[in-house]
């Protein structure tokens, strides 16, 4: 059954895309995780995968083409399948195609199908957005607007919760929020019914019920089309009802599943402060917790600790307790099992003498205005042992190896939910405190889900530092399609010998995983000692 591709939405500023190149062609087999073509977005070019299988069939967009999010890009189905229909922008091969397979007791069922499922003038069907270049499928996180509503273009609709953040997701569309397809905590993939908007009392039911059904016809025809709007008609009433009811709680907890419903930077001041949100009144759109209910939260004078309430577990007792997988934590696990499985890995390790490196930071940061970590010593001191050492600057392909010209270096960051890399352009033309600055705003979006997809992607090399937590050294999994990662460990004091002499010294290890495809033993062995003789010498990486 043929699928409609559309233009992705691939930042959270982007309302429109330019074709930069295609990179497969109408005619050929597509498989699972094979990248169609390259989209300019408003802030970077980024590879776009397919997550169908099948043959591309028609592509909408030819190469320097711009069309807004949502409209049609490609169609994947089956070789020879009729497209006539949805070329001509109706529902109208799902029909045919349950049709051609279903018995002619069928038929008759299906038919009126085609008419039903036609999307009525002034209405848009808004669908789950993709947010990140390796987002698959996304979590409501809370709907800002409900059923009924008036949306105005650059509203806030929803927040969506991807693999890398939490981000709010704008209309690009004008009227009335006439259908919400997935409520609060609920996932689907990409490109899944989120919500109709058009103009107030259009009647959409059947538009939603028949979307995205094409891959099961027959489910299609067994359900009678009469359910449809006793379906949409909770969906009219129960948020404005739980909307009307926040207002007079004393906290934001939503009367029918008990969500919690604050924005972001809310809940990530919360969590800073230290702040049960549950107690905290909502001043926002429907009772929603916003970030000067935080800054003006007093907590009210408690009789008992609430730990008090909470019975303690009998001794011996073996207990367990499950928790959802956030989006963020399967799309590491998804990348890492990959790398594990494609790269072919090894790893050198190298002892860096600390001295100098300390003495000089400490020199630096005594000028005003100046911050500049140990960590920042070390990614300057990549983006310049990169330089010389263009090896380890590349990627990866089956039929090429690719030598990134420019340096990008990522600094693995940890978050609650995981770990991101947000990632520092040009690297290699920046000075220490540019790069000290640059971490640090990036860490602090980090930890906030903040970060863009663009401040995410395009990373040539990564660093990954574990000293702060103690740890001496460690082997790093490589972030792909990059060919090395940087495990930086803790500075140790440790006997030394020095002029002939045992004196303590200071000590920092280095281990460089490698992607033997693109990078032998000799060649990693180089660049480390090219990093090791930067960071000894600070004074050299002063420009």
């Amino acid at each position: 059954m043929a699928t409609v591709i559309t233009m992705p939405r691939l930042s959270d500023t982007m309302t429109e895309g330019t074709v930069a190149q295609w990179l497969k062609k109408v005619g050929d087999n597509i498989e699972e995780g094979d990248i169609l073509a390259e989209i300019e977005t408003d802030k970077a070019t980024m590879e776009f995968e397919s997550f169908n299988e099948g043959t591309l069939l028609h592509i909408g967009l030819q190469e320097g083409d711009t069309a807004p999010v949502d409209s049609l890009l490609a169609i994947i189905g089956e070789q020879g399948e009729d497209i006539s229909g949805l070329l001509a922008g109706g529902a109208a091969p799902v029909a045919e195609t349950a049709t051609e397979e279903a018995p002619a007791a069928a038929k008759e069922e299906t038919a009126p199908t085609t008419e039903a499922t036609a999307i009525p003038d002034g209405v848009t069907v808004v669908t789950m957005p993709r947010l990140s270049d390796t987002m698959t499928d996304g979590t409501v996180a809370s709907w800002l607007k409900q059923v009924g509503d008036k949306v105005e273009e650059g509203d806030i609709l929803a927040e969506i919760e991807t693999d890398k953040a939490t981000m709010e997701f704008e209309s690009f569309n004008e009227g009335t929020l006439l259908y919400v397809g997935l409520q609060e905590g609920e996932t689907a993939p990409v490109d899944s019914l989120l919500a109709i908007i058009g103009e107030a009392g259009t009647d959409v039911a059947a538009v939603a019920a028949n979307f995205g059904t094409a891959a099961a016809p027959a489910a299609k025809a067994e359900a009678p089309k009469q359910e449809a709007p006793k379906a949409a008609a909770p969906n009219t009433e129960a948020p404005k009802a739980s909307a009307t009811t926040a207002t007079k709680k004393v906290s934001a907890i939503n009367s029918e599943n008990g969500r919690i419903v604050a924005s972001p930077l809310a809940k990530a001041l919360a969590e800073e402060k230290g702040i049960n949100l549950a107690k905290v009144v909502g001043t926002g759109e429907g009772g929603r917790i916003v970030k000067v209910d935080i800054e003006n939260y007093v907590p009210a004078t408690e009789s008992a600790p609430v730990t008090a309430s909470i019975p303690a577990a009998p001794v011996g007792e073996i207990s367990q307790r499950e928790e959802k997988n956030s989006n963020m934590r399967k799309a590491i696990a998804r990348a890492l099992d990959k790398s594990q499985t494609e790269n072919v890995n090894f790893t050198i390790s190298i002892d860096v003498d600390m001295d100098n490196a300390i003495a000089s930071r400490k020199q630096i940061n005594e000028l005003p205005d100046t911050k500049v970590s140990f960590n920042d010593l070390v990614v300057k001191a990549s983006a310049m042992a990169l330089r010389k050492h263009p090896q380890i600057n590349t990627e990866w392909t089956v039929e090429k190896t690719i030598f990134n010209e420019h340096i990008a270096v990522g600094v693995a960051v940890a978050i609650e939910d995981g770990l991101v890399v947000p990632v520092i352009p040009f690297t290699d033309t920046k000075s220490l405190t540019q790069i000290g600055a640059e971490v640090k705003d990036l860490a602090i979006k980090a930890k906030k889900k903040k970060l863009t997809p663009a401040e995410m992607s395009g990373s040539t090399f990564t660093v990954s530092n574990l000293g702060m937590f103690g740890v001496d050294n460690f082997t790093s999994i490589i972030n792909q399609p990059n060919s090395a990662i940087l495990s930086v460990g803790g500075i140790k004091q440790k006997p030394v010998v020095k002029n002939g002499e045992i004196v303590v010294g200071n000590v920092m290890n280095l281990t460089l995983s490698c992607d033997h495809r693109t990078i032998d033993g000799a060649v990693g062995a180089a660049f480390l000692n090219t990093l090791k003789l930067f960071i000894e010498n600070p004074v050299t990486m002063i420009a």
